[in-house]
C-alpha cells in the first residue's frame, strides 16, 4: 500500500532531530477495519450472553449489551494503546504505533480522550470527518489525535547499522599501543561502547555546539578510563579520539584471518541489540 511520505521532526534538548515516518489515512483505515473486525466478534459473543437474561428482564438485558459495546468498542483501543504502547492488533499487523508528538511518553489521558473522540471522527459514515482531519492535518492527526496531541507513526524496525566506516578511518595513532588498547576492550563497559558508536553513527544529526560537547565528554570518559599518550592525543580532536577507541573494540583482527569483524569487546553485542 503505497502512500505519500509525511515525516515528524523532532528535535531533542540535546540538539538530535528524530525524523519519523508518519502513516496515512489508508493504513490506517485498514488497521482499523481490523480493530473493528475483532471488536465485531467480541460484541457478537457479548449479545449472546446478553439473551439469557433478556429472558428475564429486557431492560437489563440492553443496558448490558449498550456496555459491553462501550467497553469493547472504547476500551479496546484504549487498554491496547496504554498496555501495548500506542498499539492495538490492527495498528501491530499494518507496522503503525500511536505516540505523543513532542517524543515524550504517551500518557494514559492521551489515549482516552483520542479514543473516546473516534465516534465523532466516524462521522457520518466509514470515518468521513477523521479522514478529512488527516487531510487537511500537516501531521496527519485526526479529530481524537489533535484533541489529545497524539499522531500515528510507521513502527517499522530498523535497518542494521553499517559500521564499517567506523573501523576503517585515517591513521590511529592508539593501536601501536598493544597493552592500552587489551585495556581498552576490558573496561570500556558495553553501554558507553554502545554510546560512542551511535555517537559516531549520528554526529551529522547534532548540532555544532551540541556535538562538540558531546564527543569533548565522552573522550574525557574514555582518556580517565585508560590514559593514552599526550603525543597520540594533543594532536586530533575529541571525535576523532573517540573514533579512535571504537576502532579498537571493532577493528579487524590480523591475527585470526578472517574476512569479519571480530566482537573483541562485549560493547559490541550491546551495539547490535
Amino acid at each position: 500500500m503505497r502512500e505519500s511520505s509525511a515525516q515528524l521532526r523532532i528535535r531533542l534538548p540535546e540538539g538530535v532531530a528524530i525524523r519519523l515516518q508518519l502513516a496515512g489515512p489508508a493504513t490506517r483505515m485498514v488497521a482499523f477495519l481490523v480493530d473493528s473486525a475483532i471488536t465485531a466478534v467480541a460484541s457478537s459473543l457479548a449479545l449472546r450472553t446478553t439473551d439469557l437474561v433478556r429472558f428475564f428482564n429486557q431492560d437489563w438485558a440492553s443496558a448490558l449489551y449498550i456496555l459491553g459495546f462501550f467497553l469493547f468498542y472504547i476500551g479496546y483501543g484504549i487498554g491496547c494503546e496504554y498496555f501495548w504502547k500506542g498499539q492495538t492488533l490492527g495498528k501491530w499487523m499494518l507496522g503503525l504505533r500511536v505516540m505523543d508528538m513532542t517524543g515524550l511518553e504517551l500518557q494514559f489521558s492521551q489515549v482516552v480522550i483520542r479514543n473516546l473522540l473516534r465516534i465523532f471522527d466516524q462521522l457520518p459514515a466509514l470515518g468521513l470527518v477523521g479522514g478529512l482531519a488527516m487531510l487537511a492535518s500537516k501531521h496527519r492527526q485526526r479529530l481524537g489525535d489533535l484533541a489529545a496531541g497524539t499522531v500515528v507513526i510507521r513502527d517499522r524496525q530498523p535497518e542494521p547499522k553499517d559500521l564499517s566506516g567506523l573501523v576503517r578511518s585515517r591513521y590511529n595513532s592508539f593501536l601501536p599501543h598493544q597493552i592500552l588498547c587489551a585495556r581498552v576492550r576490558k573496561l570500556v563497559p558495553p553501554e558507553a561502547c554502545a554510546v560512542a558508536v551511535e555517537a559516531l553513527l549520528r554526529r551529522d544529526e547534532l548540532d555544532d555546539r551540541a556535538r562538540v560537547q558531546l564527543f569533548d565528554e565522552m573522550a574525557t570518559y574514555f582518556q580517565n578510563l585508560v590514559p593514552f599518550p599526550p603525543s597520540d592525543t594533543e594532536s586530533i580532536t575529541s571525535e576523532q579520539y573517540v573514533r579512535n577507541v571504537v576502532e579498537i573494540l571493532y577493528r579487524r583482527t590480523a591475527q585470526s584471518g578472517l574476512n569479519r569483524r571480530e566482537p573483541v569487546s562485549p560493547g559490541l553485542q550491546a551495539s547490535k541489540r
